[in-house]
């Protein structure tokens, strides 16, 4: 099968699509499958040089859309070969701006929101809901109610995403396994990984927030939870690994100031390859406390390396997480990640040590790539015969 995958930008930065996408398509490979992506990227944007799959980068992007007649032209030189596609995310050109193309081919196509639809971002961005009750009305509904299937992550996201926008409101749900790329490493590659980390807390017990550095990720409720506890004299250090989102990063090491933590809060920026699996691996407990996170990648990449995850009742897969014994949730108010972090350090070596030998096998069971390629190209054969 060769199946086309429609997405605005093969950036690493943007963070969860686009590493499920790699990871299945990389399945698929090893089992004779060919993937092609087009993106909205710009064709000379470093991260389009060296990606691993075939790349028609139809950028730049421009006007109210951002977007560029190139892409749909894209779209359908590539339909004529493909015998399906997928359409990452929502509310961007990527999403809606190969419909016609796809339409004409005859191609069948099954979108993944991504989280899109939760009613998180209609409490928090009222206004903006209302532009994309528009673009739902005029565009993006469409895309979804023609699809062959809409598909989720796990149940919760599906039973968020119901009514959230007027109109366009049958189409097939389908939830299917999810993943990330399994981050365990030989004991050479972790080593070299480990040499990569900064002194100035690798060397120490640390706990790992890695995600983006953005207000969703409720950052800012994670460290003033940690400065309640940082007196404690088994309470790690905390570290905040990821790219600055918003320009948020100033203002949280003013508040880790303010908070008396400065010393024990590092910032060590984007981590990739065998320095981020390493940081996993080394990691006392992996932490996220957002306030809305559809599936939540690194929390199954925390777990593929035998780290126990502390998580808010906010990401969609705590269920999951918490009925494998892999780790612990709460709310995601201060008072609630405040209890998620006291429970883990009130926790005796030998439940610490249960959790750590539940992970792995959590990540197996329910986020391993072998089984999100198996459903997802299961959901696409039967997307070809509707």
């Amino acid at each position: 099968m060769r199946i086309l995958h429609l997405i605005a930008s093969v950036d690493p930065a943007g963070g969860g699509p686009l590493e499920y996408a790699q990871v299945v398509a990389a399945e698929h490979a090893r089992a004779g499958h060919e993937s092609v992506f087009v993106t909205l990227d710009a064709a000379g944007a470093p991260w389009a040089q060296d990606f691993p799959f075939e790349l028609h980068a139809t950028g730049p992007v421009w006007g109210l859309l951002k977007s560029t007649p190139r892409f749909a032209l894209a779209v359908a030189q590539q339909a004529r070969g493909c015998d399906c596609a997928v359409v990452h995310g929502l509310w961007n050109y990527a999403s809606i701006g190969g419909y016609a193309a796809l339409s004409k081919a005859g191609l069948p196509w099954v979108i993944f929101p991504h989280g899109m639809l939760d009613p998180y971002f209609r409490k928090t961005k009222p206004l903006k809901h209302w532009v994309k009750t528009l673009y739902w009305i005029l565009w993006q509904g469409r895309m979804l109610s023609e699809a062959k299937a809409v598909l989720f992550t796990c149940e919760e996201e599906r039973r968020l995403a119901r009514g959230a926008f007027p109109g366009h409101r049958r189409y097939d749900e389908r939830v299917v396994a999810f993943c990330a790329a399994d981050q365990s490493l030989d004991t050479e590659s972790l080593e070299a990984g480990r040499a990569k980390l900064p002194n100035a807390w690798s060397a120490r017990p640390y706990w790992l927030f890695l995600s983006r550095i953005h207000p969703k990720k409720a950052v800012d409720t994670l460290i003033a939870a940690y400065a309640r506890l940082a007196q404690r004299p088994d309470c790690p250090d905390l570290v905040i690994a990821g790219p600055d989102a918003t320009g948020w990063q100033t203002e949280l090491q003013q508040l880790a100031k303010t908070e008396g933590v400065a010393a024990r809060v590092h910032f060590p920026g984007m981590l990739r390859g065998a320095a981020k699996s390493a940081a996993f691996s080394d990691a006392a407990a992996f932490v996220l406390p957002s306030h809305q996170e559809n599936f939540g990648l690194v929390v199954a990449e925390a777990l593929s390396v035998g780290t126990p995850v502390l998580i808010s009742d906010k990401v969609n897969i705590w269920r999951e997480v918490t009925a494998a014994g892999a780790g612990l949730a709460e709310p995601d108010t201060l008072e609630g990640t405040t209890t998620l972090l006291r429970r883990f350090l009130d926790l005796t070596e030998e439940r610490r040590a249960t959790l750590k030998s539940a992970a792995r096998p959590c990540f197996k069971v329910h986020f391993s790539p072998i089984a999100a390629a198996a459903d997802l190209l299961s959901v696409l054969e039967k997307a070809q015969q509707k």
